[in-house]
């Protein structure tokens, strides 16, 4: 039986064939309201909301991926943004992460009772992804360490200064979703796409309209890896 796949992402999924044929559905969660998009095989849900506007410190991140358990999804991919720690990390690369640094503002679905979970991403999507991108010949990054920031503003040097040396790349959210998802039992695994180097690995200057560009010209291959995943290698990148 195909398994039935969640993706959360953020706003450049918006305009790809992935979910040009999805119908809207909202559904209502003991955390609060979700919007989301139904395709054949898979449920959609924006990151930043319907109207792509929701700033990554207002993301209910406990209502996705509850909406998700509700839905009986069993297998998560969350696909995100990230800044290069590492000059040999080029942006317009796909990475698969293999572990992340998450330290503040952890949200948890245990707020009544004493349970401590050892957060993971699930190895076997995570080799799914990996093999979908080479299958296209799509270059991919294998592993790599996310640490997860607190936006919405981007790191200052000093703090890209100091996680480099623990991280490879840096985004505001894959922390969150993963540790609620290892709460209830789903496997989750990230696809990265790196748009940019963090603030002072190279000398240039940030700019978060630069780096929205610089997404949406990896959005193809983002969405290739995807459909790959999700119906297997009938998927092509002319579907």
């Amino acid at each position: 039986m195909q398994q039935r796949t969640g993706i959360i992402g953020g706003t450049s999924l918006f305009d790809t064939k992935l979910i040009s044929e999805c119908r809207e559905e909202e559904l209502n969660t003991r955390y609060g309201h979700v919007y989301l998009l139904v395709g054949s095989g898979f449920v959609f849900i924006p990151r930043h909301g319907r109207h792509r506007n929701i700033p990554p410190h207002r993301i209910n991140h406990r209502a996705h991926i509850m909406a998700f358990k509700e839905l009986g999804i069993d297998r998560i991919i969350g696909v995100t943004s990230v800044g290069s720690l590492k000059e040999t990390i080029k942006p317009g690369t796909l990475l698969v992460p293999h572990d992340y640094i998450s330290l503040c503002n952890v949200p948890t679905f245990f707020d009544d009772e004493l349970v401590h979970i050892t957060p993971r991403l699930a190895e076997d999507l995570r080799l799914e992804l990996i093999e979908a991108a080479k299958s296209l010949d799509i270059p991919v990054i294998e592993r790599g360490v996310y640490f997860q920031s607190v936006g919405p503003r981007l790191e200052t040097k000093a703090e890209v200064r100091f996680i480099k040396d623990y991280a490879d790349v840096v985004g505001m959210s894959m922390g969150a979703e993963a540790t609620l998802a290892a709460e209830l039992g789903i496997r989750y695994a990230n696809l990265s796409s790196v748009d940019n180097y963090a603030h002072g690995i190279l000398t240039e200057e940030l700019d978060y309209h630069e780096i929205v560009e610089a997404a949406s010209k990896i959005r193809a291959k983002v969405e290739q890896v995807l459909l790959r995943v999700i119906y297997g290698r009938q998927a092509t990148g002319e579907l």
